[in-house]
């Protein structure tokens, strides 16, 4: 077998594995929300076998998938009535609640018995649905993950997981779709934590980079250059190695998450540490600087946006200079 034969096999192994190996067995899924992220997972379950029942409040969306063989439903709980395992990848805690919950949520559906949630709730939202679906004998898994759309797309994902063991012992085959799996524990909302604490880091770190990156530019330095410092050096960071590079020194601001999204993520993890008595005075900081954000450039912008806060006060221009 030649080199390129050997690599090419090499990367077909990898991606067996992440579509759930020789463990997977098809199964009909349900699959709830459609969005940047639900989509591309929503797709590599097709890839991996399965048959899909999808429904999304927006009538484009999984058009694609429909072309790929899955069935759309009128409602959550019609998904529910025709798959036993749901997934659902919703943008806030609220409509997480609802359409778990809800008249015509998941917890309606004549044959589910377990609800795996992808989304970004908090621990006391997962505690609280987990709770409403025990009440119908509808098992409850927290899976909220995390890199991105291209991670979504390349099934190389971080997916926190917390459930009861036999359970995740059940599902895991097919989360391993998704990307590469941490199990919390059993405690409904732990894997929240874990998720949450992850996002106000990614959060930070564009903020301190905006910072230091700014004052180097004041100074007469390329940023593209100041970055390629910072990514050989100890303040290597996600920011300065992929946010920057992609979304900000080509001014497109386009990393792919909401200001509203992060800001969300970003609260919930302080009001979280509040309530455990740890302390989050970074974190608050962040907070502020995305509700600032959010104010100047709205909800939908990208929460790269935060360095256009800090160009704005420093008087310079983070670009490329190239």
């Amino acid at each position: 077998m030649t080199s390129e034969q050997c690599a090419s096999a090499a990367i077909q192994e990898e991606d067996r594995k992440r579509l759930g190996g020789d463990q997977m067995i098809p199964r009909t899924l349900g699959f709830v929300g459609l969005g940047r992220m639900g989509a591309p997972m929503a797709a590599r379950l097709i890839e991996a076998g399965h048959s899909l029942v999808i429904f999304d409040t927006r009538e484009d969306a999984g058009a694609d998938l429909e072309r790929r063989g899955a069935e759309r439903a009128r409602t959550p709980a019609e998904v529910a009535s025709r798959a036993e395992i749901v997934f659902c990848s919703l943008p806030t805690p609220a409509i997480v609640r609802d359409v778990a919950l809800g008249q015509d949520g998941i917890s309606a559906g004549s044959k589910v018995r377990v609800l795996v949630d992808l989304s970004t709730t908090g621990p006391g939202m997962a505690k609280t649905i987990s709770a409403g679906l025990a009440e119908k004998a509808i098992a409850w898994v927290d899976a909220p993950v995390s890199g991105g759309i291209a991670g979504a797309t390349n099934g190389t994902l971080a997916v926190m997981v917390s459930c009861p063991r036999d359970l995740h012992a059940e599902i895991e085959p097919i989360l391993q779709v998704f990307g590469r799996q941490f199990y919390c524990g059993e405690t409904p909302g732990v894997a929240q934590v874990a998720k949450l604490g992850n996002n106000m880091i990614a959060a930070a770190v564009i903020l301190l980079s905006a910072e230091a990156v700014a004052m180097g530019v004041k100074a007469g330095l390329d940023p593209k250059i100041m970055c390629d410092i910072i990514n050989a050096s100890s303040g290597r960071n996600s920011a300065t190695q992929d946010k920057f590079p992609k979304a900000v020194l080509t001014r497109s601001f386009d990393f792919g998450f909401a200001t509203a999204l992060s800001y969300k993520d970003v609260k919930l993890c302080v009001d979280e540490a509040e309530a455990l008595g740890v302390p989050m005075i970074a974190g608050s900081l962040v907070r502020q600087m995305l509700a600032a954000t959010n104010a100047k450039y709205g909800p939908e912008s990208d929460f790269t946006s935060m360095v256009r806060i800090v160009e704005d006060w420093a008087g310079i221009e983070i670009k490329s200079q190239a």
